[in-house]
């Protein structure tokens, strides 16, 4: 019977599958030993499933390339659920193998025995399982069938997670002496990706739309960087009636004259100021957009025409204007927008000119305020942070005030390559994200992380080795302090006890029993000197507390939103 997983390993190979994680157990047994002996898998294990899943999740974010997953039966697949979601809402691919009781024995009050298929539901693109006897030919053809179409499901654009149950009988385990070889007669199947074009009188109909269009404002959602993607619209930007748009996590920052203040600019503007910026025609494109108030601006002020650009699957109407899906890719799309647009040359609308006074007067007020401040906080300690960060590395944000932090301050470095898990926007898994991202790539890796989703994910670093590059920077202000910057819950009685929920922790204990570098500061002169060194590329795993006060953080939050462009 191992002989049969081997070959499955090999078709997840030949397949270009280089990693996978497995959670130890015994009904999954003989898919960790298939996995593990193969020569062309590279394994990790981390017992904790829900850790496990992020760090694979992690990895095929950095390799945009599917990584296996392996559990036992029970309760351990589900401990995957919260990655599963996340990877199905972020479009990253992900193979996943649980070992399940043979049908029979469902529902008989054996152990670790719980309903199986189609566990994750609506959030996979596709569930598969696999025969419980392999011993006729053509249940070997079926599952070797199952393994390529669950691959190819999983890499096709939208990619995203797949789950293949696989039911075994006992004896769990091979023999400890039996042998096994690669075999070259292992049946697989390829597909020959499309790459989706507008024909000509598609292209006269949309430029004639855009070309009476007096304002476009082109939005960048959550994006890998495509220097492809950058070049077109860095010329497009150009263009006096185009405004482009993009958070930190569009990775469109090194887009001349992209607007990315866009809260600061928003927050405390009027709605008669707003109204003259609506556009005209909306053009999106990626995946989610973090700011409240750029969706609250589109939604109240809508474009009088909305289109995205994405190849293929679910499109959100996120604004509520949305009228025209254009199914090519992004960077097709705006490369052949730029060189078929003549836009004749004249002054910028007056509405790209408002945006472009306003991104103009936000940059420096964020520098000002913060060379001015006399009082540490989170906000003050990312602003350092982004400015340190080295070239060409990868910056992990946690969600909740982490990621809203960057969002507001920006990146001016335009080699880093920015990623959160806004899929879901959960604050569990981001750490083990950034381990299994810093494990396949060379790199360094910095994740800003705020304590609650720090201590909630610490398993992360149960691991025999962690990844050198790896940097952690840990916000700890002894509470979720979200909550007291939030107007809502920050006026309840219950805020102290039931929001914030005050700890008195520190990550030190965690980084001595994983045995990582550790500092701690708690003022903006000990940051300074500590952040050069922190990020020396010298072979040890690093972790900065920087610990704050949750009153002194909300009060820079207020004095920082408080700029007005007007």
């Amino acid at each position: 019977m191992l002989q049969v997983f081997i070959d499955i390993v090999t078709i997840c190979a030949r397949k270009g599958i280089k990693y996978a994680v497995l959670s130890p157990g015994s009904r999954n047994a003989l898919l960790t030993v298939a996995f593990a002996r193969h020569p062309e898998i590279q394994c990790y294990t981390m017992t904790d499933e829900r850790s496990a899943a992020f760090m694979a999740l992690g990895m095929a974010q950095q390799q945009n390339h599917p990584v296996v997953l392996v559990c036992t039966s029970g309760t351990a697949g589900l401990n995957y659920s919260p990655a599963v979601a996340e990877a199905f809402y972020q479009h990253i691919p992900l193979i996943i193998f649980t070992a399940d009781r043979p049908p029979e024995w469902i529902d008989q009050l054996d152990g670790q025995t719980i309903r199986q298929q189609n566990l994750y539901g609506n959030h996979v693109k596709a569930s598969y399982t696999l025969p419980v006897d392999l011993s006729h030919q053509d249940a070997l053809w079926h599952a070797f069938r199952v393994i390529s179409d669950a691959i190819i499901t999983c890499t096709i654009y939208p990619k995203g997670p797949v789950h293949i149950n696989v039911p075994f009988r006992e004896p769990f385990y091979p023999k400890a002496d039996e042998l096994v070889e690669l075999s070259h007669e292992v049946k697989w199947i390829d597909v020959e990706d499309s790459h989706p074009t507008l024909s000509e009188l598609q292209w006269q109909s949309l430029l004639t739309y855009i070309e009476q269009s007096k304002h476009i404002l082109i939005l960048g959602g959550q994006e890998r960087r495509d220097p492809h993607l950058i070049e077109s619209l860095s010329l497009l930007s150009t263009y006096p009636s185009v405004t482009i748009m993009g958070e930190i996590i569009s990775n469109l920052n090194s887009i001349p004259h992209v607007i990315k203040h866009m809260d600061l600019i928003l927050y405390n503007s009027d709605n008669t100021w707003q109204k003259q910026l609506q556009p005209d025609l909306l053009i999106g494109f990626g995946q989610s957009v973090i700011s409240k108030y750029v969706k609250r601006f589109l939604r109240k002020y809508q474009a009088k025409d909305h289109w995205h650009i994405q190849v293929a699957g679910d499109v959100a109407d996120t604004f509520q204007s949305l009228k025209r899906i254009i199914r090519v890719n992004p960077a097709y799309f705006f490369s052949e927008l730029s060189k078929r647009w003549c836009h004749p040359e004249g002054h910028q609308h007056i509405k790209t000119q408002l945006w472009y006074e306003a991104e103009g007067k936000a940059l420096p007020y964020i520098h000002r305020f913060f060379s001015n401040t006399d009082v540490f906080s989170e906000f003050l300690a990312v602003y350092l942070i982004l400015k340190h960060l080295p070239q060409k590395s990868i910056l992990h944000l946690a969600n909740s005030m982490a990621v809203r932090y960057a969002n507001w301050i920006g990146l001016d470095e335009n080699s880093i390559e920015i990623f959160a898990n806004r899929g879901t926007s959960g604050i569990d898994g981001t750490l083990s994200t950034a381990v299994g991202h810093a494990f396949c790539t060379s790199a360094i890796v910095t994740l800003i992380i705020g304590d609650m989703s720090f201590f909630y994910d610490r398993n992360a670093l149960w691991q025999p080795s962690l990844p050198k590059n790896l940097r952690i920077i840990v916000l700890n202000n002894h509470g979720g302090g979200i909550f007291k910057m939030i107007d809502g819950s920050a006026q309840l009685p219950e805020l102290n006890t039931y929001f914030i929920t005050s700890q008195p922790f520190s990550a030190w204990h965690t980084a001595k029993e994983a045995t990582i570098a550790y500092d701690c500061c708690k003022d903006q002169a000990a940051l300074y000197s500590l952040l050069p060194e922190f990020f020396l590329n010298d072979g040890r795993v690093k972790l900065l507390e920087i610990q704050t006060h949750i009153n002194q953080n909300t009060e820079v939050f207020h004095d920082v939103i408080n700029f007005t462009s007007r």
